[in-house]
């Protein structure tokens, strides 16, 4: 594929996305070794990862002469780049990163890829998830004399890296990766090499792909991949470094990784559903949702909807299993839940009619309560919502964009008192068994804490970034003046281990 493609062929989402009560990720990374066009790739990549985060867009590459090169932006991709800005990104290597915050002003600072010289030279790193420990390290790098100029999370990784005695470069990441916990994929670039790094739970994801003339790449979904014609390998392993340079791939093993805990919202609601995400393909999972929900909570009902986006794919199968049609037009006009909607072209289809709403997940509530009104006010006879998740009862500490514990709905309230609020005539959501059933042997390979409170990493410090409230957003001074965005953490809970580091064994790939 043409590298240099039309920055006008490709569509342009909207810049006018509110804060909603959805849960958000908060970013997507890419990392590309051995393209003349890396850039424009890293560009197409991104765009295809733009799901992941629309506040902020970066790109690094390493021109001629070694040296790292760097463009941030606020806002989309295709907003942050153009055809002359790329022109100012040469070279065959390139790391590139998606931002999405939750609060706050997105201030460019705060957009990575984040570049630092230190004294061996410079590197360069973006990072999709979250720090538990981020509080208590940058706290003792700031006692050891470092300052910080964010209020990223990410930049403590940076300062590790600096401060590491360890010899050749990768070893300082693997050194930096010793002292994190939480949920970590990342890619780094220095002036010959790419490193992608994946947190030894695997919490989020990281995939790797290969184009035709041999260029490596690294991406958080394979719907990136797919835009840049780079076959998809595999996946970046739990707890894994690839090192990636002149001589090829070279894997090591981070560190002893437990049981992985996949992030199962990945299949819920973030990733796109022509990706496949922890070696599963997001389009079959939803569509079993559906069908798991018309199996196990069945209602007499005329036609099936979804909320857009996330819903549809269970929809489908909500309405495959029941027999029942499924109509995208409706869809359309529930979209914008900010204004009073014409729906007199839909009422044809609503009228009298027994209608089942699949959506992703309810969190606070809201947006679901507008939509059984909007029907209502349509002339549905009755509104019947199917949610395609178990109840989300507790924060994720991840990399997710959740709301406080006390904000969410299935934490304050039972089924019947959620139904109750929301207007709408039956509610019923996927069982967190039948979810597990469902996933097989792979179940115990992801993180359900979002749904039962019990999490695989329990912060050890008392404080730790209040996820829906977040402090990566231009803020400024010490430590303690940021305490706002911070709150406790739930510690009565065993807190699981996984500083301990074993012996590193290397493995030509």
């Amino acid at each position: 594929m043409a590298a240099t493609a039309s920055f006008s062929a490709l569509p342009k989402p909207s810049n006018s996305l509110k804060p909603n009560p959805q849960p958000r990720e908060e970013c997507g990374v890419v990392g590309i070794y051995g393209d003349p066009e890396a850039s424009r790739l890293c560009y197409l990549a991104l765009h295809a990862l733009q799901h992941r985060g629309q506040e902020g867009a970066g790109i690094v590459t390493v021109n001629e002469n070694k040296v790292l090169q760097s463009v941030t932006g606020v806002g989309l991709v295709s907003e942050v780049f153009n055809e002359s800005k790329l022109d100012q990104l040469p070279g065959d290597l390139a790391i590139g990163h998606v931002r999405y915050s939750t609060a706050g002003s997105s201030m460019l600072k705060n957009v990575q890829p984040f570049v630092a010289g230190y004294r061996f030279g410079s590197v360069g790193v973006a990072h999709n998830g979250n720090l538990v420990n981020y509080r208590k390290l940058r706290a003792t790098l700031e006692d050891n004399g470092s300052i910080f100029n964010t209020s990223s999370d990410t930049e403590v990784v940076l300062h590790l890296i600096a401060t590491s005695k360890a010899r050749p470069f990768f070893m300082r990441i693997v050194d930096a990766c010793e002292k994190l916990e939480g949920a970590y994929s990342m890619v780094f670039v220095t002036e010959d090499k790419l490193v992608a790094v994946r947190d030894p739970f695997g919490f989020r994801p990281l995939v790797m792909g290969r184009r035709s003339n041999g260029a490596v790449v690294f991406a958080s979904e394979t719907c990136a991949l797919d835009l840049i014609e780079a076959t998809y390998e595999r996946e970046v392993y739990p707890g894994e470094v690839l090192v990636v340079d002149k001589d090829g791939v070279q894997s090591l093993c981070l560190m002893p990784h437990p049981e992985p805990k996949q992030c199962i919202f990945e299949h819920i609601y973030f990733s796109l559903p022509n990706s496949v995400v922890f070696g599963r393909s997001v389009y079959e999972s939803r569509h079993v949702f559906g069908e798991i929900l018309a199996t196990e909570a069945p209602v007499d009902c005329d036609v099936v909807i979804a909320v857009p986006d996330s819903g549809v794919v269970a929809a489908l199968g909500y309405a495959a299993k029941a027999g029942v049609p499924f109509s995208a037009r409706v869809d359309k006009k529930i979209r914008d839940f900010g204004v009073k909607l014409k729906l007199s072209p839909v009422r044809g289809v609503l009228e009298g009619k027994r209608v089942v709403v699949v959506d992703d997940s309810i969190v606070r509530g809201t947006t679901s309560s507008k939509i059984v009104r909007l029907l209502k006010e349509a002339g549905a006879k009755e509104v019947h919502m199917r949610i395609a998740s178990p109840p989300i009862i507790a924060s994720c500490y991840y990399g997710v964009d959740t709301p406080s514990s006390e904000e969410l709905i299935s934490n304050r309230m039972n089924v019947e008192e959620i139904r109750e609020f929301i207007g709408c005539d039956s509610l019923s959501f996927l069982p967190l068994d039948s979810l597990k059933k469902l996933l097989g042997d792979e179940s115990p390979n992801f993180c359900y804490a979002c749904f039962s409170g019990n999490y695989p990493v329990q912060p050890k410090e008392v404080k730790v970034k209040r996820v829906g409230d977040f402090v990566d957003d231009g803020l400024n001074g010490s430590l303690e003046s940021i305490d706002g965005g911070w709150v406790q953490a739930p510690l009565n809970q065993d807190v699981h281990n996984v500083s301990e580091v074993g012996k590193l064994s290397s493995l030509q790939n």
